[in-house]
């Protein structure tokens, strides 16, 4: 019987679209279910009724939560194709690592620079964000990818948030590629992977949706 594979998440979502990205690079066929986060559906809620927050894969009835404990959960179940995680259990280690640095990390201090109505946390968070970026392409050093050679875990983590660059750099007033080359090139190298760039939301679509929050939350 072929699995049922289902994932709950909304389309702006970078944490989404790594469940999306890990999913493609499988070859997994699934149904995606839009979610609004402003009127969470009953099944989100049943799902999740811990967090109540997307991303959600929900497979043969059975729900993960959280985006990169279903992107190992994925690369574990399915792994006759594209391993994401190294096997050495030190470079698995690392890698969750690094995958844990981005999230606790990028997203917080991104949003200091989108949604933040006053002018020194703003800067401040401006500052922090290319400090993290350019510790992440301290990291990446001359290899292709976080994973070496092969795209892999630390590269699902990362690379949805390149759709959301260009909102960044327009609220931030600045240039991420004049600050890290090394990682706009891992992007750009990603992005060439049939699996990343039918994930990943359009950059100008991500921008308009982030003016119509700022205008509605009364920042622009």
């Amino acid at each position: 019987m072929a699995d049922e594979i289902v994932l709950l998440s909304t389309w702006p979502s970078m944490f989404g679209m790594r469940v999306g990205v890990a999913l493609a690079e499988k070859g997994l066929k699934y149904e995606y279910r839009e979610e609004d986060l402003r009127n969470k559906s009953p099944l989100l809620l049943n799902m999740n009724p811990v967090h109540k927050k997307i991303p959600v894969l929900i497979h043969n009835g059975k729900p993960i939560s959280e985006s990169m404990i279903i992107v190992e959960y994925i690369d574990g179940v399915w792994n006759h194709k594209s391993p994401l995680l190294p096997t050495d259990p030190y470079q698995r280690t690392q890698a969750r690592f690094w995958a844990d640095y981005v999230d606790k990390k990028l997203f917080d201090i991104g949003k200091k620079i989108i949604w933040s109505t006053k002018g020194e946390e703003h800067e401040t968070g401006k500052k922090e964000f290319i400090e993290c970026l350019k510790l992440l392409e301290r990291e990446l050093g001359d290899n292709p990818y976080f994973g070496g050679e092969n795209f892999g875990f630390v590269d699902v983590s990362l690379v949805t948030f390149s759709c959301w660059f260009h909102t960044y750099e327009s609220y931030g007033n600045f240039s991420i590629e004049t600050e890290c080359p090394k990682l706009i090139a891992l992007t750009k190298r990603c992005l060439e992977k049939e699996s990343v760039s039918s994930s990943l939301a359009d950059p100008r679509k991500i921008h308009d949706f982030a003016s119509g929050v700022r205008k509605r939350l009364g920042i622009e």
